[in-house]
């Protein structure tokens, strides 16, 4: 079969002497046409940046790369700045043109790499190289990653609080392209825009246990919208610990402590009574804290009424900012196990509570499950970003297609130009 193979290229390597005459030049001394050595391609295409010296190209203009009419095609073009930021474009399936989709950054320094293709078949190549103008103005959106470093559960959104708001979605869809976020192991995940100021991030699925994730802006220099230009941001490295995933099971009065899959521990507990029924779903933990002060009156109880209450509480674990923990309830160790007589709370002995408390981190996944309660609220009251399915989801992100089950939005966003 391969002797054969090789018969096929060497007639076809004839042929193709004795159309051009020059069988050398077109196949090459090993027989391939693409391993000729690359002309100056620079009479063959034109590129509408500056690259004369002293001059600078408007950051506010798109790229654009054609080939001269009757001279050959452009094959590909690569273009990024001194940083190692990439500017996606698009090529004509004719290879007649070429012309940058994403903007470019102010104040930087760009290489464009252009390959073409003569009408014979040969292999051209230029390098451009020139300088974009300052901003036309001062003002910059600021970014800021959450959590902050340190290791965290499976279940741990990155966030990216804005200060300016940004609206309209070709604004958005700037500023989410040039938010990145990486994790080893990798995984599918987009980000989802909370509102004008904040936008969350999450796979697919919970993120790998023991995982590194990065999360770094690209968007400093680059035009967002009118006089607003991104500016320099610190980039976050975080990494996971063990899956661990706490599930109470409010109808059975059992919490079940599960760590990469396995469970490892029961625990009876009292969860929400008629009235204030525990949130359903899924919930990520917030912080966790030793001693906490619980009064009726900051969840709307007036204070002297049948359901008041003013109370120490230990080894408190947050799962909602309005007040919902998993905590030590020692007044209520005749009913865990049995009845649910909290105020909405998951209350446990405080022997297992502090056993809890010592095996439990921020980001890791506390699920509830048959309460009569609401579902947890995705956002605005801790981080309910798991009860959103995927799909949905992907919807929020504004790099978004119309079909949302294909390739996540970061992985649309190709560094290499895209066929038109």
């Amino acid at each position: 079969m391969n002797h054969i193979a090789r018969t096929r290229t060497v007639v076809g390597c004839t042929l193709l002497v004795t159309a051009l005459g020059a069988g050398v030049t077109a196949c090459g001394s090993d027989g391939n046409p693409l391993s000729a050595r690359p002309y100056d391609a620079a009479d063959l295409i034109s590129f509408n940046g500056p690259t004369e010296a002293g001059k600078r190209a408007d950051p506010d203009k798109p790229l654009e790369v054609t080939a001269n009419s009757g001279e050959g095609r452009i094959t590909d073009v690569t273009a990024r700045d001194s940083t190692g930021r990439y500017v996606t474009g698009e090529l004509a399936a004719d290879g007649s043109r070429w012309h940058s989709t994403s903007p470019l950054a102010a104040d930087a320094h760009y290489t464009v790499t252009v390959s073409t293709e003569d009408e014979d078949g040969a292999p051209g190549r230029k390098t451009l190289a020139f300088d974009t103008s300052k901003p036309a103005g001062n003002k910059r959106l600021g970014v800021t990653f959450g959590p902050g470093t340190g290791t965290y559960g499976v279940g741990q959104p990155i966030t990216a609080q804005l200060d300016q708001a940004v609206k309209g979605k070709a604004q958005r869809a700037i500023v989410e392209r040039g938010l990145r976020v990486e994790s080893a192991p990798a995984v599918p995940g987009s980000w989802y825009w909370v509102n004008d100021k904040e936008l969350h991030y999450r796979p697919k699925e919970y993120w790998p246990a023991h995982a590194t994730i990065r999360a770094h802006s690209n968007l400093d220099g680059v035009r967002v919208g009118d006089r607003l230009w991104g500016g320099k941001t610190k980039p976050l490295k975080i990494t996971t610990g063990d899956r661990v995933e706490v599930v109470t099971d409010a109808a059975a009065h059992q919490l079940t402590y599960y760590k990469n899959g396995e469970p490892v521990e029961q625990i009876p507990v009292t969860a929400g009574k008629p009235g204030f029924e525990t949130r359903n779903g899924v919930k990520v933990v917030l912080e966790k804290q030793y001693f906490v002060r619980m009064r009726g009156t900051t969840v709307g109880i007036a204070e002297g009424t049948s359901d008041s209450y003013d109370l120490p509480v230990y080894y408190a674990t947050r799962v909602t900012w309005s007040g919902e923990y998993v905590h030590a309830a020692p007044w209520s160790v005749g009913s865990q196990g049995y009845e649910n007589v909290s105020h909405g709370c998951v209350g446990m002995n405080t022997a297992n509570a502090e056993w809890l408390y010592d095996n439990i981190r921020e980001g890791d996944i506390v699920k509830v499950v048959n309460s009569q309660g609401q579902t947890m609220e995705p956002f605005g009251n801790g981080f309910g970003d798991w009860n959103v399915d995927w799909e949905k989801w992907r919807t929020g992100s504004a790099l978004t297609t119309k079909t949302p089950d294909g390739p996540a939005p970061a992985e649309a966003v190709r560094l290499q130009p895209r066929a038109a």
